[in-house]
């Protein structure tokens, strides 16, 4: 009785110390751990030391430190997300910095049984460094040609044998593991994060850096291309302006026929051409008619 007494006291001091953290910190979440090793979670700890503060605590103790969580409006909203093994992270950086952060200190392991192919997985063609035998059959269930040379084995060419989100067969998973390919990616993956009243989920804080870089870039594009045809001069956009009004004033002067010193050759150039093709045409309607000298 005692025991199970000093467990509980245990339980809400914990509960306790949990939410005079979380009300220290401007941000709090949970992270799924699933597939995370323990040497693996130390590493992250270690990175993102001074920045954030992670714990493994039992999601019953979260439970009753929310519940004593009373200047955070709209906390509450995280326990539907507190299922299964996860860790806590207290913050005060950005969320989706957070979410950005963890997603960069991902790494790759070798697929078991059932597990998701993070990417499109491509086994490329060469010496597998294995000796011929069953490896030969095994090769081939999964879809790769092979060929014996020089006492080993060989595939034939660069071949996909899984896209990404393919759940990885047993055959599959054993085959990557021979040929030392990890297709799964295991880390810290974000549940849902709360952060000055909002709760976002993991898929909200997802940030696709390429799109965005790509966004970016091809809005600069637009913005200068109207920059230069709208001639709002923009001191980017000015030598292009510049550029642009020289090239106009010229092709201007020339089929205006206005003499510069600067287009006079052409104008000659472009005077003799147009007597040569008036003399060609005279010629033609009348062969007797005297050719104008070139």
């Amino acid at each position: 009785m005692e025991t199970t007494k000093l467990a509980v006291q245990e339980k809400q001091k914990e509960a306790e110390q949990l939410a005079t953290l979380v009300k220290d910190y401007k941000a709090f979440g949970v992270a799924n751990l699933t597939k995370v090793r323990a040497a693996q979670l130390q590493e992250i700890k270690k990175k993102l030391r001074g920045n954030v503060y992670m714990r493994v605590v039992k999601n019953t103790i979260v439970r009753r430190a929310i519940k004593d969580t009373n200047d955070k409006t709209g906390i509450e909203k995280i326990e539907p997300h507190l299922t299964g093994s996860n860790v806590l992270m207290l913050t005060n950086l950005n969320p989706f910095k957070l979410a950005l952060l963890l997603e960069q200190s991902k790494v790759r392991i070798a697929a078991k049984t059932g597990d998701i192919a993070a990417v499109d997985v491509v086994v490329p063609a060469g010496n597998t460094g294995m000796a011929p035998g069953p490896i030969i059959s095994q090769l081939g269930a999964v879809g790769l040609a092979t060929r014996i040379e020089s006492g080993s084995v060989w595939i034939n060419k660069d071949t996909t044998v899984a896209k990404k989100g393919d759940v990885v067969n047993e055959r599959l998973a054993s085959v990557l593991s021979k040929l030392g390919i990890k297709p799964v990616e295991a880390g810290i993956s974000i549940k849902a994060m709360y952060d000055d009243g909002t709760v976002f989920t993991g898929d909200q804080l997802h940030l696709d850096l390429d799109a965005y870089r790509r966004d970016f870039t091809s809005a600069h594009q637009y913005a200068f291309n109207l920059t230069i045809f709208t001639a709002y001069p923009e001191p980017e956009a000015m030598p292009f302006m510049l550029q642009k009004a020289n090239s106009d004033a010229y092709t201007l002067s020339l089929f205006s026929g206005f003499p510069t010193k600067e287009n006079i050759q052409d104008l000659i150039r472009k005077a003799h051409s147009e007597m040569q093709s008036l003399s060609g045409a005279i010629s033609k309607k009348d062969p007797k008619a005297a050719p104008v000298a070139g």
